[in-house]
């Protein structure tokens, strides 16, 4: 039965994806969507980074699914690692004096780093995955230096439930206020090139940086729970 309903299933799905991609050619010129965005992308949205605007205003939706994606892998991966019989495969050892000490030396500054990154999001290249990818790194690099390092996992957690609920009500008060989801005209847009600018773009890449950077953490730490320490 299971197999009847997963070809049915799938003949549905097949279906309409062939439906989708005859309703709308790929590179069919005369949507005009690329050339609307470069025309006036800077003009409605006062971002520097039109790239950043493009990603989080106007394919908000697929910005959205792709946090949602992430947050599932990552909790399949820590149920997956939660009832897994490795511990007794790998032992932990205590970093060197030099990894150690540049640990130290760089944790502060890649967590400043990253949370530059995707707080400059929509004036400089980058945004909310990649700040949130440095500050990931600047806590795997203290698990591989110190086995006292333990990160508070619940703390982890509650930002990142914080940042994509953040993310989710930003995009219903533009919906409500400004008529569509994720709308940029709720704030103002300001100065182009300056900080306080973009509308809602800043907050929303805050808390995608937010939530990447603690989901990412999380599983790393999860990853190296496999582990044992050695004695």
């Amino acid at each position: 039965m299971r197999k009847w309903v997963a070809i049915v299933f799938l003949a549905f799905l097949g279906f309409f994806m062939v439906k989708i991609v005859a309703t709308f050619p790929f590179g069919e010129e005369n949507w005009g969507v690329a050339k609307h965005y470069v025309d006036r992308g800077i003009e409605e949205n006062r971002g520097s980074n039109l790239v950043t605007s493009i990603v989080v205003n106007y394919r908000g939706f697929d910005t959205l699914g792709e946090v949602t994606v992430l947050f599932l892998a990552a909790t399949a991966l820590a149920f997956l690692l939660s009832t897994c019989r490795c511990q007794k495969k790998y032992n932990r050892i205590e970093g060197s004096l030099i990894l150690k000490t540049a640990a130290d030396t760089l944790f502060p500054l890649l967590i400043l780093f990253g949370a530059y990154i995707f707080i400059h999001g929509h004036l400089t290249p980058g945004g909310g995955f990649q700040g949130g990818t440095v500050i990931a790194s600047a806590v795997m690099l203290m698990l591989l230096s110190r086995l006292s390092f333990h990160p508070n996992h619940r703390a982890l957690s509650v930002t990142e439930g914080l940042a994509g609920m953040a993310f989710v009500l930003i995009g219903l008060a533009g919906l409500i206020w400004g008529g569509s989801f994720l709308a940029n005209n709720i704030l103002p847009l300001g100065q182009w090139n300056r900080l306080f600018s973009a509308g809602v773009i800043p907050l929303i890449y805050i808390a995608v940086g937010l939530k990447v950077g603690s989901e990412l953490s999380g599983l790393i730490t999860d990853m190296i729970a496999t582990t044992k320490e050695e004695k």
